[in-house]
């Protein structure tokens, strides 16, 4: 009898949620999978726990429905039927002293639709004025990259830049319009920007090919986003994967078969051997990790910055407001928000008991808030201690809902160093990263330092590496234990 061949093994290291969904689809495909986990814990910025015995994300509170990964991932673990939809999406710009509508015809704050965009009162008239200058305009050249501030500046005015779209990409980003790339923030537009020399046409034809009737943008378990990570990881662990937390990897060495990893302290180092490694970790430890046997792709992640934020979650007894909150929440632009000129702090509210049914039914008379507070550059606003932030919150409130109780219970989350920067150029920085790990084989990245901050990038990106490591691993002599079919691919094709 001919003795069974042991199955490849693949590390991956870290046990957010690219790393997990990396991790499984491996596991699915018969790989013997180790996830190492540095924190106590895995799920990264998926994290939920009770505030007032009702559970409220800590971090990412939904994904986006209309773009298949996500769902397709909650599906084929089996709780397809839990998904549950916001039951408002109306949301509003806090801009010149009052709340007001985001304006119908915008594409992530860029403008197609004059008539509702005035409408909104969102711009001063001056500023409502210079947008339609975008549609006589000669074209606005430019070269590979640009900034958003640059470009959308150029087209239509600042005052679109700072009230409209920099409030909703900071909403992903926590970042800055003059620095972030329009190419890799605003894709869609970007692409449709070069076809057309007014972005406001541009906007009007991506709006024009949409869908009619595209269904629900939002989704979310009804324990919690955090809820997600346990799932996947018990799923590894039901193939035959491990999942270690408390396991920080050091280094990480070419070896004559594959690749050696170094964990723990150097006082008391563990080896683990692996015939491919999956880096599922933010872009500082991946540098680090990479810059002895991968130099080219470690200066290239050396070059992305992140943005630090923190989330303070407040429960309030409903009737301490005036009038119960009728939006899912609202945006707060820089211009606003600055605290150097005797702004407010918060960048975002959300009222989550309003936004979810499912929270509000486990309680109909507590109202649970999520102020974010915090952008790239405002890392002084974040020393503050937790009692100071919850004042920040709690201002803010009170000076849009007119709500003058203090909250039942609160939480201070801290997310530092939580958000990758898509500055200018970052295409061409991530495109480095690839080229560089292409040439290593059994080695692939994934993470939302790369194509997306989303839950669905994030998880389209963990197939691509898994599918990258399965290739490698079939190609390899011996490597039958490996199943066709049965990876990143065959995922890949059920979300489509």
């Amino acid at each position: 009898m001919t003795p069974s061949r042991p199955a490849s093994h693949a590390v991956v290291v870290g046990g957010g949620i690219a790393g997990l969904t990396a991790a499984r689809a491996l596991a699915h495909a018969g790989v013997r999978v180790t996830v190492l986990e540095g924190s106590p814990s895995i799920g990264g910025k998926l994290r939920v726990s009770e505030i007032a015995g009702i559970p409220v994300d800590e971090g990412a509170e939904s994904m986006l429905a209309r773009r298949p990964e996500g769902l397709a991932l909650v599906r084929d673990l089996g709780r397809g039927d839990d998904l549950v939809n916001p039951g408002t999406t109306s949301s509003a710009i806090l801009s010149r002293g009052a709340l007001r509508p985001i304006p119908s015809g915008q594409v992530m704050g860029v403008p197609s639709d004059l008539k509702a965009l005035a409408a909104s009162q969102v711009l001063s008239p001056a500023g409502l004025a210079r947008v339609p200058l975008d549609l006589v305009m000669p074209e606005t050249r430019r070269g590979d990259d640009v900034s958003v501030a640059d470009y959308i500046g150029a087209r239509m005015g600042r005052e679109v830049v700072d009230r409209l779209v920099e409030p909703l990409l900071g909403g992903v980003y926590a970042g800055r319009a003059e620095r972030l790339s329009f190419d890799a923030t605003l894709p869609a537009v970007a692409a449709a920007a070069r076809a057309h020399r007014s972005l406001i046409n541009a906007v009007q034809g991506i709006r024009d090919t949409a869908p009619k009737n595209p269904g629900p943008v939002f989704a979310t378990l009804p324990g919690g986003l955090g809820g997600l990570p346990p799932l996947i990881a018990a799923d590894i662990e039901a193939a035959g994967g491990t999942v270690r937390v408390n396991a920080t990897v050091r280094e990480l060495r070419r070896s004559p078969d594959g690749w050696r990893l170094t964990i723990g302290s150097a006082r008391d180092p563990e080896r683990l051997d692996a015939d491919a490694v999956v880096i599922a970790v933010p872009a500082a430890p991946a540098s680090r990790l990479l810059s002895f046997e991968v130099p080219a792709a470690g200066r290239e992640l050396a070059g992305i910055e992140y943005a630090s934020m923190a989330i303070v979650t407040l429960a309030y007894q409903a009737s301490a407001f005036p009038k119960t909150p009728d939006g899912s929440g609202y945006l707060v632009p820089g211009v606003e928000s600055d605290t150097e000129t005797g702004g407010r702090g918060v960048k975002a509210v959300t009222f989550s008991s309003v936004k979810w049914p499912h929270l509000r039914d486990r309680d109909p008379g507590l109202i649970a808030v999520r102020c974010s507070i915090g952008r790239y550059g405002e890392e002084h606003l974040l020393q503050r201690p937790d009692e100071e932030l919850k004042a920040v919150a709690m201002a803010e409130l009170a000076a849009t809902t007119g709500v003058t109780e203090l909250p039942v219970d609160s939480r201070v989350t801290r997310w530092g160093g939580g958000l990758p920067q898509y500055n200018v150029g970052h295409a061409d920085r991530v495109a480095g990263v690839r080229a560089a790990v292409a040439r290593e084989p059994g080695l692939a990245v994934a993470g939302a330092a790369y194509d997306g901050l989303g839950i669905p990038a994030c998880i389209a990106s963990a197939h691509a590496a898994a599918d990258r490591v399965l290739d490698h691993l079939r190609s390899r002599g011996g490597t039958n234990d490996v199943r066709d079919g049965a990876g990143g691919k065959a995922e890949g094709a059920r979300t489509q």
